[in-house]
């Protein structure tokens, strides 16, 4: 027996559709990115799990903790730093500031700093700009495909449990009333593209590290 493995893009924002285990994204053909409303299916023997993030120290900041029952299975760090830059700008200390064309969120800190991580954004189509709030967070959330996507998509399931597999990663935070997410994804490797459905995604160990530093009611600004 085989044991399938659903690497999703996007968020609530990413799609299924199988494919065979060596298939590769659909790519758009005006902007040359894969599409992630395609599914790609990875084969991995059965009973084992993935070891990329086996060498990662326990006191780098935001990684897993060992009580997190899948700790061990959170997918590799970002090849895309995260670090501290200098910051000059209008916005407050505690706020998230997405630029869609840098591909890049900061998060703004006291003393003129701010944390800058790479992020993934929305492809052609399905980007977004304006200012909402962080209106809840959830580890490991539980996945159900919004009305909209469901209509693109009506294959999609209705529901899936928060784990490593699930399209929305190790942590979301919520943004208003909208279907966007910053959130966690089991495909880092896309991070620094234009790829997703609107979401905002990181690479699992960076969106472990904002949560634990973003509290609800955190204000949020898209730059498109």
């Amino acid at each position: 027996m085989r044991r399938f493995v659903v690497a999703l893009g996007g968020l609530a924002c990413a799609t299924f559709a199988l494919a065979s285990p060596a298939a590769a994204y659909e790519i758009d053909p005006l902007t040359r990115q894969p599409l992630t409303d395609v599914l790609t299916v990875r084969v991995r023997p059965q009973n084992t799990v993935p070891t990329a993030n086996a060498a990662l120290p326990a006191d780098i900041p935001g990684a897993p903790s060992a009580a997190d029952p899948l700790a061990s299975t959170v997918p590799q760090m970002t090849a895309i730093p995260r670090e501290t830059v200098p910051y000059a700008g209008p916005y407050a200390p505690g706020t998230i500031v997405v630029s869609t064309a840098e591909r890049r969120l900061y998060l703004i800190q006291p003393n003129g700093e701010a944390l800058r991580y790479g992020v993934g954004v929305g492809r052609p189509g399905f980007t977004w700009g304006g200012m909402q709030t962080v209106t809840m967070k959830r580890e490991w959330p539980d996945w159900r495909p919004p009305a909209e996507m469901l209509r693109r998509r009506p294959d999609l399931p209705r529901y899936m449990k928060g784990g490593i597999e699930n399209p929305l990663g190790a942590r979301a935070m919520y943004l208003g009333n909208t279907i966007y997410r910053i959130h966690g994804s089991n495909e880092p490797e896309t991070i620094g593209t234009a790829v997703s459905s609107g979401c905002i995604r990181m690479t699992n160990e960076d969106v472990t590290d904002l949560y634990s530093r973003v509290k609800v009611g955190a204000r949020v600004v898209v730059q498109r």
